[in-house]
């Protein structure tokens, strides 16, 4: 997962800004710690610090047309370039081997609107020096971070991460998912618009089993495409223990080279994070064991998850309160696995999003309401799972895949009757989902009640949380929050805390304009409190909040 800085609409002296610029890129070379490139002339300066994945020999960037003189500099993996390069009308000069190559091509013939045509996680700045113009592009759900700002003078700063920009710029943002920005337009304007977005479209397409087992089989393949050594995440959980089935089923043979050869790294390898004896570590095993990965189980303690949650604030950028309790386990776990080398891993975030898997999804009224939520849920996703699977692991210069997420695959999901995952006395929570793969996983994890990952890994992981922040927040600073934080004022002790945290990193006022705020039960959306009068008197993020459906249990 590589590390992109561009410096647009240049005012000041280019030669000085592109000092300056090699000083910022430094921030986020944790993302990228194979490589470092750089380009500048007196409009622009494209800046790219590399982690390898594909074509490690000759894909370093930026990347450059021969015959236009566009630049690129790309965060990102295009899983369907090969497709794409045979849609080209051209014959053109590539350089590379590099997935993310074609963009350039693609631009020259199409302009921006190719961008829709992209299957991957993606976030992009294209510099065309020969129209005066330059393109930025994010992913469809944001899956790749992107965030962009403006200096007094006007110019346009793009960055992976907050941190390289945000003390530069009066004002920073997030860039939207699924837009794009050509830079002679006002605004982003959407690319991504399939039917499910649309909050009043309810789809009619029927559950069949086959359909939806293929398209996820085949969403796994195009993300196994990777020249170098690849991990399994596998939190315990049905989400991550289908696709590590499905990615150690297809393992033997090289994805890239149309499975005709044998695979570059066939040993897989597993990996697992959580206190001592915690819910997760355990059933983890049972799914390596069935599908013979070699699995690496990281324990942690309470008091080595407490230390790094300054550091883990820092990286992720964000104070939001399942975010931070969920990610700090996940980034200790990704400096165990670059120390093995391991450079890229398959992770399952997204299938509770798009099948209504977490617990409050038990009280939706009606398949309507049950499918806007689900959309609602992936529209706001780039804030929270995809940022944290994203940023934790690219602190330590590892790639986050997420196939559930594969655009095409979404396309299949989100077109299904939401009467087909409503949940009922006789269906679980991604009933669905674990019907379609009925026997490739051992039945007490492919019928496993859903555990958020912060409860799963040690339900005690929180509880010490809120024990420590008792000491750190007193109850008159509570009661003073509202004076010390004059927006997004946080409700709980825990959530002082974090921001109190973020805002010693982070202080321009404009970084928390870029956190999500409102209250949540169980990962709801504020609007999903509405469904039970219950949920109204209390907001926690926790799983264990919808008690009656936590311990009932399946």
């Amino acid at each position: 997962m590589c590390g992109i800085l561009s410096i647009l609409n240049i005012q000041d002296e280019p030669d000085v800004l592109r000092k300056k610029t090699l000083e910022l890129v430094k921030r986020i070379r944790h993302r990228g710690p194979d490589w470092s490139g750089i380009f500048n002339d007196q409009r622009a300066i494209l800046a790219h610090e590399r982690l390898a994945i594909v074509d490690v020999d000759s894909g370093a960037q930026p990347l450059y047309n021969t015959k236009t003189g566009a630049v690129l500099a790309v965060n990102g993996e295009i899983y369907n370039h090969r497709d794409l390069r045979k849609t080209l009308k051209e014959t053109h000069d590539f350089q590379t081997q590099s997935d993310c190559e074609v963009i350039l091509y693609l631009y020259e013939e199409l302009g921006p609107s190719f961008v829709n045509q992209l299957n991957g996680i993606f976030a992009f700045v294209l510099y065309d020096p020969q129209n005066n113009t330059f393109m930025i592009a994010r992913d469809h759900i944001g899956i790749v971070p992107l965030y962009w700002g403006w200096d007094e003078k006007g110019q346009v700063y793009v960055a992976s991460e907050l941190k390289a920009i945000v003390d530069v710029c009066k004002k920073v943002e997030e860039f939207p998912p699924g837009h794009f920005f050509n830079g002679k337009e006002k605004q982003a304007i959407p690319y991504y618009r399939p039917p499910w977005k649309d909050i009043e479209y309810v789809p009619k397409t029927k559950f069949k089993a086959e359909a939806l087992s293929e398209a996820l089989e085949s969403a796994v393949k195009r993300q196994l495409m990777c020249d170098v050594p690849y991990g399994l995440l596998i939190s315990g959980g049905v989400d991550s223990s289908l696709i590590a089935a499905i990615a150690a089923k297809l393992s033997p043979k090289r994805i890239e080279e149309d499975e005709k050869v044998a695979a570059w790294w066939p040993r897989m390898h597993s990996f697992s994070v959580g206190l001592k004896n915690s819910p997760d570590l355990e059933k983890a095993r049972v799914v390596a064991n069935h599908i013979g990965s070699v699995h690496h189980e990281v324990l942690f303690t309470v008091q080595e998850g407490l230390d790094a949650i300054s550091d883990v604030i820092y990286q992720l950028e964000t104070f939001d309160v399942t975010t931070i309790r969920a990610a700090t386990p996940m980034y200790l776990m990704a400096r165990k696995i670059r120390a093995m080398g391991i450079k890229m891993v398959l992770s399952g975030e997204g299938a509770d999003e798009i099948f209504g898997g977490y617990l409050y999804f038990h009280k939706a009224p009606d398949p309507k309401e049950f499918h806007q939520e689900t959309v609602r849920k992936l529209n706001d996703l780039h804030m929270y799972d995809c940022l944290r699977a994203n940023k934790s692991m690219a602190a330590w210069g590892v790639e986050t895949r997420v196939p559930f997420l594969d655009k095409e695959f979404i396309e299949v999901a989100m077109g299904l009757d939401p009467a087909d995952k409503m949940i009922t006395a006789e269906r679980m929570e991604k009933h669905i989902l674990r019907e379609a793969f009925d026997g490739l996983i051992p039945n007490e994890v492919l019928w496993r009640q859903k555990e958020q990952f912060s409860d799963g890994v040690g339900y005690s992981w929180i509880d010490s949380i809120r024990d420590h922040v008792e000491k750190e927040i007193t109850d008159q600073m509570m009661e003073n929050a509202r004076f010390k934080f004059t927006v997004k004022v946080p409700m709980t002790k825990e959530a002082y805390w974090y921001r109190s945290i973020f805002e010693s990193h982070y202080p321009n006022p404009s970084a928390v304009e870029c956190i999500p705020d409102g209250p949540s039960v169980a990962c709801s959306t504020p609007t999903a409190i509405k469904w039970d009068k219950a949920f109204e008197n209390f907001a926690d993020p926790s799983g264990r909040a919808v008690k009656d459906i936590h311990e009932k249990g399946y």
